[in-house]
């Protein structure tokens, strides 16, 4: 049955653990490689979510899976997990993670963009200003406090950081057009993510040397859990109880700045005032690009799951 209160609360309780993870990066890139951490994350998730198909009765519906359907799991577990991860990962190793985390946010910008050559859409003038929006988002936040802090800002670690906002736009756009279940679209996800990693490790000095400590180790196992899977779980019910998805889902914009209070709770990183203002021009340019309501990709999309 509807219950917007309880949506609210369980929408609030899925934003402030999602508002954790970058912390939680962080921490566990601290004694793990990019790889690493994706490679430990990605096995948790998938138990997670095989657990969850087992429970609720999906395993036919997994075991029941096309070659076309394999081939959309395919494309869709190398741009995430595999892809995806392994650059966000990269590019939080290389910057402070309010820098990171607030670059990564410009991805519904950037599937405007791409929705234009994949999808047929025209660039309005929204699309113009929303971009315009970003990017002076983007030049607030890599300022980290002034224009001394440009040079403090790696500029590749800043560059992956922008990537990692396409490819999730990518994911987002072929995801859209697979209409199973998302619990096992997610499974199979996993699946073939994992695959990926596994070949890429043969190209990753190290691959497997983990240091086994209790920090990094819950690190590692807390993203994998939390980044997507108990939260998604959480997120997905908030949506199925709210009267109002519309006003359940615009919770999502609380996130990057709860996130900043861990970050500097935790991780001990001095947040800037520009972090601030650039957060808020790249939500202006979110917020813009939804009023249009013209992306039936997407945005529709992470009403109905997050990020």
């Amino acid at each position: 049955m509807k219950n917007q209160k309880t949506a609210i609360l369980l929408a609030l309780l899925a934003v402030v653990l999602w508002s954790t993870v970058a912390t939680a990066f962080k921490l566990a890139l601290q004694s793990y490689t990019p790889f690493q951490l994706i490679f430990i994350a990605s096995i948790v998730s998938l138990i997670f979510f095989l657990i969850v198909v087992l429970a609720t009765g999906r395993w036919a519906e997994f075991r029941a899976v096309s070659t076309v359907q394999l081939a959309q799991s395919a494309i869709q577990g190398f741009l995430n997990p595999f892809l995806y991860y392994l650059v966000l990962f990269q590019a939080y190793s290389l910057n402070p993670a309010q820098v990171t985390q607030a670059l990564n946010m410009v991805w519904p910008v950037t599937l405007a963009l791409l929705s234009v050559p994949l999808l047929g859409q025209k660039l309005s003038w929204k699309n113009l200003v929303a971009i315009c929006c970003s990017f002076a988002g983007v030049v607030f936040i890599s300022s980290q406090g002034g224009l001394d802090g440009f040079a403090r800002t790696n500029t590749f670690g800043a560059i992956l950081a922008l990537a990692s906002s396409i490819i999730w736009s990518l994911y987002w756009i072929f995801s859209a057009r697979d209409k199973r279940d998302r619990l096992v679209v997610l499974l199979w996800n996993f699946v073939f993510g994992l695959l990926f990693l596994a070949g890429y490790s043969f190209f990753e000095p190290g691959a497997f040397d983990f240091p086994v400590t209790a920090k990094a180790l819950g690190a590692a196992v807390y993203v994998g859990m939390f980044e997507l899977g108990i939260t998604y779980i959480i997120w997905i019910y908030a949506l199925h109880k709210s009267e109002n998805n519309a006003v359940t889902g615009n919770f999502v914009f609380l996130s990057p700045f709860i996130s900043l209070m861990f970050i500097h709770l935790i991780l001990r990183e001095t947040i800037y005032a520009t972090t601030f203002i650039g957060l808020s021009f790249i939500l202006l340019g979110i917020v813009i690009q939804q009023v249009r309501l013209r992306l039936p990709f997407g945005w529709r999309l992470l009403r109905q799951s997050k990020s």
